[in-house]
């Protein structure tokens, strides 16, 4: 939950001409995407851990995963639908967590019947996000943080396999998926 406040902070911040928003409104902006992408999703999570219906943040077991993935989605995909109906903001925003969102309700669905790696599907995306606006823009300097996504996609991926959390197929699957579909997406906003 905390990969589209990165990507949100990367291109309202490091890559200013990635979007239309005024500067003096991009704080703000930035503010109710973490709100409605990080805040309401994890405090919902935390919810329903306190009422006994997740039997633990961790989620390990499929059946866990259901309920909190399919709310995140739905908040997900009602905050891009706001994004896009919002007269005056740029449209990109809404397309951006529109792919994010695509991500998330797809790896729902597999959800139902796979463990595929949440952690990694949101690096795959970070990783896509800094290379499409590393060929994009050449304002941006991706070095930097491209080595950054890449050593902490390698921490992630392997903190997820030394807490036997996944097994490495979900975990290689999870990242080329969130790679993949938010390289392309990201490919035609920016393209």
């Amino acid at each position: 939950m905390v990969i589209p406040t990165l990507v949100f902070g990367l291109v309202l911040f490091m890559v200013p001409q990635a979007t239309t928003i005024p500067a003096e409104f991009k704080l703000r902006i930035f503010y109710l995407l973490v709100l409605s992408t990080l805040v309401i999703p994890m405090v919902t999570v935390c919810g329903l851990r306190l009422s006994g219906t997740l039997k633990s943040l961790h989620m390990a077991n499929l059946k866990d995963r259901a309920i909190p993935f399919s709310v995140t989605s739905l908040y997900y995909i009602l905050t891009v639908y706001f994004l896009l109906q919002k007269g005056g903001l740029d449209p990109i925003l809404g397309r951006v967590l529109g792919i994010i969102t695509l991500a998330i309700v797809g790896l729902t669905l597999i959800t139902f019947f796979w463990k595929m790696s949440a952690h990694m599907t949101g690096m795959g995306g970070l990783l896509a996000l800094v290379l499409v606006l590393g060929f994009n823009f050449p304002s941006f300097q991706p070095v930097y943080p491209l080595l950054a996504v890449l050593i902490l996609t390698g921490v992630v991926g392997s903190v997820r396999l030394f807490l036997d959390a996944h097994k490495p197929m979900e975990i290689y699957v999870g990242l080329l998926y969130g790679f993949l579909l938010c390289f392309i997406g990201f490919s035609v906003i920016w393209g």
